[in-house]
Parts: C-alpha cells; structure tokens; sequence
C-alpha cells in the first residue's frame, strides 16, 4: 500500500508523515499494525467529537438510508441542509441569520469575498499578513505569506495587506475597500489572539467607511474556543461569517453566514451568483447538524476552557517557551525548528500525534477532539514532557 500511495495519489510535500491507517475511535487513531495513536490533533481541527462519534454516524446512516445527492445546491429542500442552517442562527446574532453552505471552507471563503465585492460595488480587499484562508485562487490571494503563492501569481488584483493587531494599519481601510478578512484568531501564524480589542476596533473601522468585515472562523469555531464561535470572545460582530472544518464532524463541509438581506444579493443581477454541485449535501449536512446539537447541547465548550487551563499546567517545560492560543486550539512555541521537528516525529513513534502549523516552524500543533477525557490528556502530556526531556537544551 505505501507503494502505491507514492505512486498513484498526489502528494503535497516531499516527506508525507505515510502512516497507514486501519482504523479510529473516539481520541485514537489505530494503523494497520493496530498500534494506537493518541490524537491531539482531530485531523486538523476537524473531528469535533473525536473519531466516530456514535451519533454523527447514526445520524450518517439514518440520512444515507433515505437519500444522497439530489439536485443541486439551493433548488430542492432537503431537510438536514434547512436544520442545520436554522440551528446556525439560532445559536449566533440576529444579523448573522442566513448560510450558505459549501464542500470546504476555501470555497466558503471565495463565496464570502465575492459577497462583499457584489454587495458594496468595491473591489479593494484588505487582509492580514501571515493569514491564512485556504489554498484556491481567491484564497490564495489573502494568503500572507508570499513564499506560498509566487509561484501562482498572477492572483486576485486590488488585495493588500495590514499586520494583524497593528491599530495604525487601521487607516487602509478607506472607502475604497470592498472588506476586510481577518482570522479571528491567526491559525498558521502560530494561534495568534487579537488583543487590546483589535477587533473592536476594525470594527469600528468598517462601519466608518462603509467596508464588511468578514470573520474566517473556519478553525476557531464550533465550541474549539470555548464559545461557539471565537469572535463571541472579543465583542466583535463580523458582517460574514465563514466556518468549516469542525463543524462537518469529520465530513467535508464549510459555510458563510450573513443577513438576510446580503445574502440574498447573490440569487439574482445576476442570478446564479454563487453555485454549487455537492454543497448541502444532505449526509454531510446530517453530520454536521448532529455535531452542532451535540456542541450546543453539551457542556463540551464549557470543558474546552477547563481542558485548556489542564494542558497549560501540565505542559511546563524549558524547551516550551509559551503556550498560544484559547480553549482546546492551543500552539506550544519551542526555541527552534528542530524542537518542535523532534517532538512531533518522536511523538508520532511513541503512539501521540501532534502536527506542525503553516507559517510558524518553532509552534506545535495541540487541538485534539473536544471530546478527550482528563485522562488522556494526562498521558499525552506526560509522553511531550517526556520526549522533551529527551532533546538538548536549548537546541
């Protein structure tokens, strides 16, 4: 199999980590070797409840037993899309009340820039840099991190870029700017927090010169913060909301949120503003609705807060410099490259996955499932502690 992997399917760096897989459950991954993998790292930020999760897979099969795709998105109702759509709102502010709902949360955030270019009649975007919002042509262009996207160019024209908590920026934001687009919180940067009320102010900002703000919650969002959404940390109401990831439950899936009265700019002059074959599709949308009650219903947010202030106690070392981030979307930031290389590679050896993140090489990846027990936690912290011990200090 790892031969054919190599051969056949389309790699995205040189060294691929290659493990090959049997199974998962819960907070484990098992490979063919049945050896069992402690993730702290939910496939991204993707495995809300961890893997398996008995009532997003009953709630697979229930929907698979009655019917997959149909038509596409937007002309039959299907009923997983509607209630889940209707749980969104019932659950965020009176302005954030009609979704749109996508294969992926790049393709949300190309629906969320063409939203806010349809709707204001500008074409400025302003972004961050060492923000990062997905990997098509769109996305790309609000990349900030040139090393990722020269060799694409050219991308989207009229796109510039602020230093993410930098108020002086603030002043590019004119009337010439169609929106902005923030990461709530800096995922590839390394969990970088708005502070000093950052977003309040950008805010502000946009309501003075008539731009959107459009909030990428792709990774923060769905209860990963210890909120539904991050945003509801920092008093700070985006005009589009764009999330993904956790919210499918382990399916593909992503989502831009706005009102009523923006969203349905994109139906007509002209119509078909913003199309999709497989968006909505109505067994993802059955995962994603039974992950959402599940997060909503629960006290799993709640936990996430607690879990965090777990990792952060346990988590102390020489070799760990700081710990970034709020909830179970945390980053330990080690003196070099080579720290954080060892402690992922020798963690995948000792049956503990952690992960890299895109734009900080000395940062290691700890988002598990919302779901893992105090236990495990534990024992995950102790194989870090563990294996940092192990390195020489400072490397």
């Amino acid at each position: 199999m790892t031969s054919d992997f190599f051969t056949y399917q389309a790699q995205t760096s040189p060294h691929p980590l290659a493990m090959e897989i049997s199974h998962a459950n819960g907070s484990y991954i098992y490979d063919t070797n049945n050896k069992a993998y402690l993730d702290f790292v939910a496939g991204v930020s993707a495995c809300t409840l961890g893997h398996n999760h008995p009532k997003v897979v009953n709630a697979i099969k229930s929907q698979l037993e009655k019917y997959m795709h149909v038509m596409v998105y937007g002309e039959y109702i299907q009923k997983p899309a509607v209630e889940l759509t209707k749980l969104l709102a019932k659950h965020l502010p009176a302005s954030l009340e009609k979704t749109y709902l996508t294969n992926s949360g790049t393709e949300a955030i190309e629906g969320a820039l063409k939203l806010a270019k349809r709707a204001t009649g500008r074409s400025e975007i302003i972004a961050a840099n060492k923000a990062y919002h997905g990997n098509t042509m769109g996305s790309m262009s609000v990349m900030g991190f040139e090393e990722r996207k020269q060799a694409f160019r050219p991308l989207l024209p009229h796109v510039k870029f602020i230093d993410f908590n930098n108020n002086e920026d603030l002043k590019h934001i004119t009337t010439k700017t169609a929106c902005i687009i923030l990461e709530t919180i800096q995922g590839g940067a390394g969990f970088i927090e708005p502070k000093n009320n950052y977003l309040e102010k950008v805010r502000h900002r946009c309501n003075e010169v008539g731009a959107l703000l459009i909030l990428d919650e792709i990774q923060p969002g769905i209860g990963r913060t210890g909120k539904l959404f991050g945003f509801q940390h920092y008093n700070c109401i985006p005009d589009i909301l764009v999330t993904g990831k956790g919210l499918g439950g382990g399916m593909p899936i992503g989502a831009f949120t706005a009102s009523s009265k923006l969203m349905d700019l994109l139906s007509n002059n002209p119509k078909l503003g913003h199309i999709t074959t497989f968006g909505g599709h109505p067994v993802i949308a059955a995962s994603a609705l039974a992950t959402l009650q599940e997060v909503t219903q629960s006290t799993l947010m709640q936990q996430a807060l607690e879990k965090e202030q777990l990792f952060r106690q346990l988590l102390v070392h020489p070799l760990i410099k700081e710990i970034r981030g709020k909830g179970l979307m945390l980053a330990l930031v080690t003196p070099s490259n080579a720290v954080a290389n060892a402690l992922i590679l020798k963690s995948q050896d000792a049956g503990l996955i952690l992960f890299w993140l895109l734009f900080e090489p000395k940062a290691v990846r700890i988002t598990p499932p919302l779901t893992i027990s105090n236990k495990e936690i534990i024992k995950g912290c102790t194989l870090i502690i563990d294996i940092l011990n192990t390195l020489h200090s400072p490397i």
